[in-house]
């Protein structure tokens, strides 16, 4: 019965990745309005889920620090344990691309300066992903204090996740990608500018309306 949900997990996983990360792309190029922040987004996303199952492989499966982190011997992988990590990490990470990301569009739209776009993100919305991370890696990390191996490997895939996610992909990897690429994350077509609906996360509608009022 194991082996066979095993592999039932294992046939729907690439399904189940593509569909979650497909709409969430299609979203984010409606939000942001670009073709390349949305793309960067999803692909800093798969490096963070391969990085978490690479370290589970490493510590779980190869016992290596098992340990250190209180394990009492190496073991294989758990089925669901992918499963489980797409869809809460997939929704961590896309919530902190947003707050780094959205403040870094609304100062392009008001500046035209790419640049000084990406300092403005960090500077405002970084401490708020660094908090965010901290928080949901003590959560995780409380998970991990539990004797049991299964709820253990559960709680260190996210811990590690959120970890690598928010720090490693989102506070360094973003910008520097962005700051490459330059006016150009933010290029749309024009065609595909006008059918797609309008998702107003900066509130620029307000704006302009109480500024039109005065």
């Amino acid at each position: 019965m194991n082996i066979d949900i095993s592999q039932q997990l294992n046939d729907a996983l690439p399904l189940f990745a593509s569909l979650i990360i497909g709409l969430a792309y299609i979203l984010l190029v409606m939000v942001f309005r670009s073709l390349l922040v949305p793309l960067k987004a999803v692909v800093g996303f798969l490096l963070s889920l391969g990085a978490t199952l690479g370290f589970m492989v490493f510590v779980v499966q190869d016992g290596h620090f098992i340990n250190f982190f209180g394990f009492p011997s190496e073991s294989p992988i758990l089925a669901f344990l992918p499963v489980i990590t797409i869809g809460i990490l997939f929704g961590l990470a896309m919530d902190y691309e947003i707050f780094l990301v959205s403040k870094m569009r609304e100062s392009y739209m008001h500046t035209g300066d790419s640049r000084k776009a990406i300092l403005y993100g960090m500077r405002d919305s970084g401490r708020v992903v660094t908090a965010a991370a901290f928080i949901m890696m003590a959560v995780f990390f409380g998970f991990m204090m539990n004797p049991d191996a299964m709820i253990k490997s559960i709680g260190m895939a996210l811990a590690f996740g959120v970890f690598f996610d928010a720090f490693i992909v989102r506070m360094t990897i973003v910008p520097a990608v962005m700051t490459l690429m330059g006016k150009s994350a933010w290029y749309i077509p024009k065609w595909l500018d006008k059918i797609l609906p309008n998702i107003d996360v900066e509130g620029e509608s307000i704006t302009h309306k109480e500024r039109n009022e005065e």
